[in-house]
C-alpha cells in the first residue's frame, strides 16, 4: 500500500483539511479504544481499587481529613462508616457501566496521544519559532489534566460522597445509590477538574491569539472570582468548606494564568521591538 503524503498546509483545500482531521480524530479514537478495552479487562481492579475506593471509610482521603480534623482538636473529619449502599437496578446496568467507565480511562490514559493528534493537526498552520516555542505544550498539557483528574478524585469526589451519602431528611429514608449515579459522580468530578486545570493553557492561547491581556484578566478578577465560586459550587455538593477547598486551587490557576498571559505578552512585545529595528 502506498504511503499517504503529507500535504502541504499552504496549499491544501478545505476538504483536505477535513480529510487530514479525520484521520487524526481516528488515530486518537483508536488509541482511546484499544486503552479502554485492556480497562475492560482488568475492569474488576478498576472498580474494586479505583471506582469504589471512595465509598470506603479507609479511603486515603478520609484518613487525611481525620488527621487535620485532630490538629484543630475535632474529630467530626472522621469516617468511620459509610452508611448507604451501592445497587444496580437494570438487566444491562452494569455491563453500561463497565463499557463506560472503561471508555473514560481510555480517554484519561490516552489523553497525552489525543493532544499529541491535536497538536499534529494545528501545527503545520504555526510559523516555526511558534512551533519551537510551543514544544512543551504537549507535556505541560497532559500534567497539568492529569493534575485535575487527581485533584477531583481524591478531593472532589470523596467529598461529594460524603456530603452526599451522610445526608438524610429523615429515618424513614435510607441511601440506596444507583451504580449509574455513583459512577457519575466519580466520574464528572475527575473530568471536570481535569479540564478545569487547562485553564493556564486555554489562557496562553487566548494571549497569542489577542483574545485576552493581562491587563483584562486583572480587571475583570473579581468577577472571575465570582465564577469560580459558581463552578465550585456546580461540581462540589451544597457544602460551604467543600466549595472553599475546591476555589483554592481553581483561584491560585486564574492568578498563574495571569502571568502566563504577562509574560506571553513581553515576549510578543520583545519580537515586535526587534523586528522594529530590523527594519530600521
Amino acid at each position: 500500500m502506498a504511503k499517504r503524503k503529507q500535504a502541504n498546509p499552504d496549499e491544501m483545500s478545505f476538504l483536505d483539511h477535513l480529510e487530514e482531521l479525520r484521520w487524526h480524530l481516528i488515530r486518537a479514537t483508536l488509541a482511546i479504544v484499544i486503552v479502554g478495552t485492556v480497562a475492560f479487562i482488568f475492569k474488576d481492579f478498576i472498580f474494586d481499587q479505583i471506582i469504589f475506593a471512595p465509598a470506603r471509610p479507609d479511603f486515603i482521603s478520609y484518613d487525611l481529613l481525620c488527621q487535620i480534623a485532630n490538629i484543630f482538636g475535632s474529630d467530626k473529619g472522621c469516617i468511620n462508616e459509610m452508611d448507604f449502599i451501592i445497587q444496580n437496578r437494570t438487566m444491562g446496568g452494569q455491563f453500561n457501566a463497565a463499557i463506560w467507565t472503561s471508555i473514560i480511562v481510555g480517554l484519561v490514559v490516552a489523553f497525552p496521544y489525543v493532544i499529541y493528534e491535536f497538536w499534529r493537526f494545528i501545527s503545520p498552520g504555526l510559523y516555526e519559532k511558534e512551533r519551537k516555542n510551543s514544544r512543551g505544550f504537549i507535556i505541560i498539557s497532559s500534567l497539568l489534566f492529569f493534575m485535575g483528574v487527581l485533584f477531583g478524585y481524591y478531593v472532589i469526589a470523596p467529598l461529594s460522597i460524603n456530603f452526599l451519602a451522610n445526608f438524610t431528611v429523615g429515618d424513614m429514608v435510607k441511601n440506596e445509590f444507583d451504580i449509574s449515579s455513583y459512577i457519575g459522580l466519580v466520574r464528572s468530578s475527575a473530568i471536570a477538574a481535569g479540564l478545569i486545570f487547562e485553564l493556564p493553557i486555554i489562557i496562553y492561547f487566548f494571549t497569542k491569539i489577542g483574545l485576552v491581556t493581562p491587563q483584562f484578566l486583572k480587571k475583570y478578577r473579581k468577577y472571575a472570582l465570582v465564577i469560580v465560586l459558581i463552578v465550585a459550587a456546580i461540581i462540589t455538593p451544597p457544602d460551604i468548606s467543600t466549595q472553599v477547598i475546591v476555589s483554592i486551587p481553581i483561584l491560585i490557576l486564574y492568578e498563574v494564568s495571569i502571568l502566563i498571559s504577562a509574560f506571553v505578552m513581553r515576549k510578543e512585545l520583545k519580537e515586535q521591538n526587534k523586528l522594529k529595528k530590523k527594519q530600521a
